[in-house]
C-alpha cells in the first residue's frame, strides 16, 4: 500500500468503453468541438459587431457562448488525445486543473442562466423599470460575479483536494471529475465531503429557485396580457427555459450518479456524465440563433451579403 500513497499519475479508464471504435469517436468528437467553436463565434461576433446589439439580453447570451467556449475548450482537446492514446494517462495537478475549468464552467452555466431570469423578468413583469434595474453597471456586476463567485468556491474545493495523498489512480471517467479524485484518498475526506455538498447546495439550489419564481412571475403577467404580448414574451423566453431545463437535468444526473453511484448501466451513465458538457454549447447557438429574431436577422443578412459577393466574383 505505501507504493500508492504518492501517485502522480492518474488513468482515466472510461475511455476502456470507448477503445473498438476510438477513431470513430475522434473523429465525430472533432466534427463536433470545431462546430461548437464555428457557431458559438459566429453569434458571439454578430452580437459584438453590432451596436443594435449591445443591450444586456444579448449581452447575457454572447457571456453565455464564451462560457460554452471555455468548456468545451477544457473538455474536448483532452478528450481527443485520449481517443488517440494507448491508455489515456494525466498528472495528478493536470487532472485538479482539469476538474477545476469544468466545474467552473457548469457552475458558471447555472449563475449566467439564473441572471438572464432576471432579465427576463425586470423585462416582462416590471417594463417601466427595465432601465433602472438593468442598466450596463448592473449587467457588468452580475457577469463579473457569474464568473468570480464560481471561481472562488471551486478554487477552495480544488485546493482540499490538492492536498490529499492518492494512494489509487483509476478514475472511471472520461474526464476528471472532482469527487472522483477525492475518492483516490487514502485519507480522511470529510472536509471535502461537507465542502463538496455545501458548494453544490449553494450552486445549484438558489439559481434553480429563482428560476422557477421568475418563471411563475412571468406566466402569472402573461395570463394577464393579451395574446401578442404572450406570444412575445414565449419568444424571447422560450429559449432560455429550454436550455435551463436541458442543463439542469442532465448536470444534475451527474452530480446524484458521481456522488451516490447509483446502479445505472456504465455507457449510459458515461453518456448522460458528458451531455452537459455536449449539448448545451451546441444548442446555444442554435437556439439563440434561431429563435431570437435580431440575431436571427443578423445572421441572414450575413449569409445573402456572403452570397451576393460570390455571385459577383
Amino acid at each position: 500500500m505505501d507504493y500508492f500513497t504518492n501517485v502522480t499519475y492518474l488513468t482515466l479508464e472510461g475511455h476502456i468503453e470507448l477503445e473498438k471504435y476510438r477513431y470513430v469517436y475522434f473523429l465525430i468528437s472533432l466534427a463536433v468541438y470545431l462546430l461548437i467553436i464555428c457557431c458559438n463565434s459566429v453569434v458571439i461576433s454578430i452580437i459584438c459587431a453590432n451596436k443594435s446589439l449591445h443591450e444586456p439580453m444579448y449581452i447575457f447570451i454572447a457571456a453565455l457562448l464564451c462560457n460554452a467556449l471555455c468548456g468545451t475548450t477544457a473538455f474536448y482537446p483532452k478528450l481527443l488525445i485520449d481517443l488517440l492514446s494507448e491508455r489515456p494517462a494525466i498528472s495528478r495537478e493536470a487532472c485538479i486543473f482539469h476538474a477545476f475549468w469544468l466545474y467552473t464552467y457548469a457552475a458558471a452555466e447555472f449563475t449566467l442562466l439564473s441572471a438572464m431570469a432576471y432579465d427576463r423578468y425586470v423585462s416582462i413583469c416590471k417594463p417601466l423599470q427595465y432601465a433602472t434595474l438593468v442598466k450596463m453597471s448592473t449587467v457588468r456586476k452580475l457577469l463579473f460575479i457569474c464568473w468570480f463567485w464560481p471561481s472562488c468556491q471551486n478554487g477552495i474545493s480544488i485546493i482540499l483536494t490538492y492536498q490529499l495523498r492518492l494512494c489509487k489512480y483509476k478514475i472511471n471517467r472520461i474526464y476528471c471529475n472532482n469527487y472522483a479524485i477525492v475518492k483516490l484518498s487514502c485519507g480522511d475526506i470529510t472536509a471535502n465531503n461537507f465542502f463538496g455538498l455545501f458548494s453544490l447546495t449553494v450552486m445549484v439550489f438558489p439559481p434553480v429557485i429563482f428560476v422557477i419564481y421568475s418563471y411563475i412571475r412571468i406566466l402569472d403577467v402573461c395570463l394577464k396580457n393579451s395574446k401578442d404580448f404572450r406570444r412575445k414574451a414565449l419568444q424571447t423566453c422560450f429559449p432560455h427555459l429550454l436550455l435551463f431545463i436541458s442543463f439542469s437535468v442532465t448536470a444534475c444526473f451527474e452530480v446524484i450518479n458521481s456522488r451516490f453511484e447509483r446502479n445505472v448501466p456504465h455507457l449510459f451513465a458515461m453518456i448522460m456524465s458528458v451531455e452537459f458538457i455536449v449539448i448545451p454549447p451546441l444548442l446555444n447557438p442554435v437556439v439563440y440563433g434561431l429563435k431570437m429574431q435580431e440575431i436571427f436577422n443578423r445572421i441572414k443578412k450575413m449569409l445573402q451579403t456572403r452570397k451576393t459577393h460570390v455571385f459577383k466574383e
